[in-house]
């Protein structure tokens, strides 16, 4: 006669029978440590790694899923629904670009288009030689001012592909590589002129 089978999820493992989580940078435990034992602590605690490491790599999140008694896929789909948490360091620059419809309507389409060629990067990425990375963001609170973007965590208002030229001047040459900026676009609203 067979035993009954106990399911998996009814008692939690005893944390010495746990594999050990890898190891995180000194830091990124600290902060794990700081906020294990705060109830919801999980989200301040992305926030806190995020901030002080630039992203929250996934070879962290085994540490931070036993910490928090959550599973891998927990912690990972926390990290993925936000589109605040990176799992790769960005650029030394990073450009969002507003997507929402008040800011598509302005021209941000156009824009994004303009900002891939000059700064070298497609969106969704960080330029190879790490300058800048280009990602999409939803709505700034900037919608009368369209279209807008977050350049190094500043607000950007009525944002033109010659604006981000002049922003970028600095941050050195896009790579040879790169498609070369195309000529002006014609705008397609007030703001972009």
């Amino acid at each position: 006669m067979s035993s009954p089978r106990r399911s998996a999820s009814a008692v939690p493992p005893s944390p010495s029978l746990r594999p050990a989580a890898p190891a995180c940078p000194p830091a990124v435990q600290a902060l794990i440590e700081q906020h294990r034992h705060i109830p919801g602590g999980l989200l301040p605690l992305l926030h806190a790694v995020q901030d002080s490491q630039g992203h929250v790599a996934p070879d962290w999140v085994p540490a931070i899923a036993q910490a928090f008694q959550r599973s891998r896929a927990e912690v990972h789909g926390v990290i993925t629904y936000y589109h605040h948490f990176r799992q790769q360091p960005a650029g030394r620059h990073v450009v969002q670009i507003c997507q929402a419809e008040a800011c598509r309507a302005c021209g941000s389409g156009a824009l994004t288009e303009a900002a891939e060629r000059i700064l070298g990067t497609p969106l969704h990425s960080t330029r190879a030689d790490g300058a800048v990375t280009l990602e999409p963001v939803y709505c700034l609170g900037l919608c009368a001012q369209s279209p807008a973007a977050r350049v190094d965590d500043r607000p950007v208002a009525r944002l033109t592909a010659q604006r981000l030229q002049a922003l970028a001047a600095g941050w050195g040459p896009a790579p040879a590589s790169a498609p070369a900026a195309a000529p002006a676009v014609a705008p397609t609203s007030p703001y972009e002129a």
